[in-house]
């Protein structure tokens, strides 16, 4: 502000985009106004066009499937599997079956990363290499979640993350789209800039978007990436105090199935047996909010959706399942020890009256 510099180009927007690169260890970066324009524009470069197949998860935020929409694709939604709650393999191979049966094959996966918890990305990875389909990652909810070290969003051709409000870091509103692959960087930063022709006057071949991010939401990023590390640490204890605490009254969680997977734990989620505890998801949440306290409940999967409930859908009902008996705790990074004390209080004095 006091450089007078609020556009959307500028020492700012190269510095984030710089550190998003070097956390990541993804050589391109664009940076756009949301997680949702950064995975339209990954679709487009990698050529989707209207009537295509594109396979994603059905258990996810609607985000994750409306650009395919947007260009006139078609979802092919897939089911998770348990331990991750993220797209099973076993599905999506049978979807990619299924397509090849109706004459075309998939254009692309959008694999997402759901509440911070790496997906099965040896066995996707190996499927999409199989199939010779392109893979995005939507790590909108995962930045810092690794797989075998490995962040998220670097196993694809192309990733993404989100910075909107009430993610990990904010920049109140904004996304990133990386890859390896610096022409299709090149050409996404081209279209969200309303593919704007490197003329000295404004000229355009190509429909564009206005998708790009401000210098202020850069410095903010920023700024706020010096404490990522520390929010991802709050974030897991937040986590481990609630399983240590809620574990004994039946409450599951979401667990990282091995050592090779990291979660930043962006939102603890829990599972409740209604049978076993007496109590329902609508029990526990009405009772946090006659103390002025929210959560939430967990993604309605997109198959369930008045949307997307005639897409095709290949599944067992997993998601049902989850959306069933899941809600999502208050998990932000300035939550106090009293804060978590008096969360699960209400949720014990509930599950035990």
């Amino acid at each position: 502000l006091d450089a007078n510099w609020v556009t959307v180009v500028g020492a700012q927007i190269e510095k984030f985009a710089a550190i998003i690169s070097n956390y990541t260890q993804s050589p391109y970066v664009t940076l756009c106004n949301s997680g949702t324009s950064a995975l339209h524009l990954a679709l487009q470069v990698l050529g989707v066009r209207r009537g295509d197949f594109v396979l994603t998860s059905t258990f996810t935020f609607v985000a994750s499937v409306n650009p395919i929409k947007y260009l006139g694709a078609i979802p092919v939604l897939i089911e998770s599997e348990t331990e991750t709650w993220n797209m099973s393999p076993q599905f999506l191979e049978e979807s990619i079956l299924w397509c090849l049966k109706q004459g075309k094959k998939p254009k692309a996966i959008v694999l997402v990363h759901l509440y911070g918890m790496p997906a099965q990305l040896n066995k996707i990875c190996e499927i999409a290499l199989k199939y010779d389909i392109p893979l995005i990652e939507d790590a909108a909810e995962s930045l810092g979640s690794t797989y075998k070290k490995q962040h998220l969003g670097t196993f694809g051709m192309l990733g993404l993350h989100s910075f909107n409000g009430n993610k990990i870091i904010t920049t109140s509103a904004g996304g990133a789209l990386f890859s390896k692959n610096e022409g299709f960087i090149k050409k996404a930063a081209f279209l969200a800039s309303q593919a704007k022709e490197p003329t000295s006057f404004y000229e355009h071949k190509y429909l564009g978007y206005n998708y790009q991010m401000t210098t202020l939401q850069a410095a903010m990023g920023l700024g706020q990436f010096t404490q990522l590390d520390n929010y991802i640490a709050l974030r897991r204890r937040n986590f481990d105090f609630y399983k240590m605490t809620l574990s004994p009254f039946g409450i599951k969680f979401l667990e990282e199935p091995s050592a090779d997977f990291y979660s930043n734990r962006w939102l603890t989620t829990i599972l409740i047996d209604s049978k076993l505890t007496k109590v329902s998801p609508e029990n526990l949440k009405e009772a946090l909010e006659l103390e002025n306290i929210e959560s939430r409940f967990l993604w309605k999967p997109m198959h369930t959706q008045p949307l997307y409930n005639e897409m095709t859908y290949f599944g067992d009902h997993t998601s049902d399942k989850l959306f069933k008996s899941g809600l999502c705790l208050p998990s932000g990074s300035s939550l106090s020890e009293a804060d978590l004390k008096r969360i699960t209080s209400i949720i014990i004095n509930k599950i035990s009256n």
